[in-house]
């Protein structure tokens, strides 16, 4: 396995429109250590796919710099890059068994026959295959034969990365849960650098010790589930990820403080004094988990209509509003509340995160 890195990479598309072309990634900088778990995360056209293909030399970038080790390999053909690529849809030979499905990597290098053997044996003892060895892959599932596809990709004791394209997609969700599972225990247990492409953040957040969010081609934020979901470094990442995304609320300095989405929704001092030192947009977030509420009345909480409830089996999400202001919080599921009521709701000032022009401020 090996570290890979990617600096100053930008890549271009050429479009139809007068000539002109746009960037797919601009000014992309990320590193991904030797034998981690990594997730590639964000919206449809951000970028995802056409890194990994930049990664196994099926595109070359426009600029920029790919590293294996601290070696450039831009110019590697990809047979020479030694990646094994698991693709959204599973490619395996049907008329061959599972087994010489796995060992054909291996035989196809000339390797040994003991070897291959060897090799094979293991990587189907580690995925679980060993009951199926000797089936015609033909006849396995979707999630069988994508288990198939990630074997034969790593059977090979060469392979520098594994760079995963959307590999659940396609598959059904009950046994998506134990494909990810098999997928993290080959990572941990042969100490793969993997690269999980996914636009699915439970997929993404349960999968990889580290997560890169892109939009647009750019990196909004790379670092751990729990630096993801706490700090978010912008209000896009707040919002994308958790279920329900961050609350976000847009500011305004008026002479008496801040006002909140035009309404005057109360807020923690500290954070209107730390607010109003500012220049720029200014944008509020806090997450409907740490929303506090409450059916009595608090002083300087603020008064909201519940406009809705969604029941989500272990906990209820309510929409809450007040003037112009509408925001989720999250309660527990035996929360005594229905829609038309009125509660108090309180933003914790630790837990409300203050956004300068799309930037968090730290304090």
């Amino acid at each position: 396995m090996a570290k890979i890195e990617l600096k100053s990479l930008e890549h271009r598309y050429e479009s139809s429109h007068k000539g002109k072309s746009a960037f797919a990634i601009e000014d992309l900088n990320i590193a991904w250590e030797d034998g981690t778990a990594n997730a590639l995360l964000g919206p449809s056209g951000c970028g995802k796919t056409t890194i990994l293909n930049i990664i196994s030399g099926l595109i070359k970038p426009t600029s920029g710099e790919v590293l294996f080790d601290g070696t450039r390999v831009n110019d590697l053909p990809t047979r020479e890059r030694h990646i094994a690529q698991v693709f959204q849809f599973p490619v395996v030979y049907d008329t061959m068994s599972v087994f010489d499905n796995l060992a054909f990597p291996l035989r196809n290098r000339g390797q040994d026959e003991s070897v291959v053997r060897a090799r094979t044996g293991e990587i189907m003892e580690l995925l679980d295959l060993s009951k199926l060895a000797n089936t015609k892959s033909g006849s396995l599932n979707p999630a069988e034969k994508q288990i198939v596809s990630l074997g034969r990709g790593i059977a090979r004791t060469d392979t520098m990365a594994v760079l995963l394209d959307e590999p659940l997609t396609v598959i059904d969700p009950v046994l998506k849960l134990d494909l990810r599972r098999k997928l993290r225990l080959a990572q941990h247990e042969l100490k793969l650098t993997m690269i999980y492409v996914t636009h699915d953040q439970h997929e993404a957040l349960t999968f990889a010790d580290h997560v890169t969010i892109m939009k647009d081609g750019a990196v909004m934020q790379s670092d751990t589930p729990e630096a993801l979901f706490l700090t978010p470094r912008t209000p896009f990442v707040g919002y994308f990820i958790g279920s329900p995304g961050m609350n976000r609320l847009p500011c305004e300095k008026t002479s008496t403080g801040l006002s909140v989405a035009g309404s005057p929704i109360a807020i923690q001092e500290s954070i209107g004094l730390a607010a109003n030192k500012l220049d720029g947009t200014i944008e509020l977030g806090i997450r409907p988990e740490f929303v506090e509420t409450s059916i009595e009345e608090k002083p300087s909480w603020n008064r909201m209509a519940i406009r809705s409830v969604d029941y989500a089996g272990a906990y209820q999400v309510l929409n809450l509003e007040s003037g112009t202001v509408r925001i989720k919080a999250r309660v527990e599921e035996r929360f005594p509340s229905q829609e038309g009521d009125f509660i108090w709701a309180h933003f914790p000032a630790d837990k409300t995160h203050i956004y300068v022009d799309g930037e968090r401020l730290d304090r």
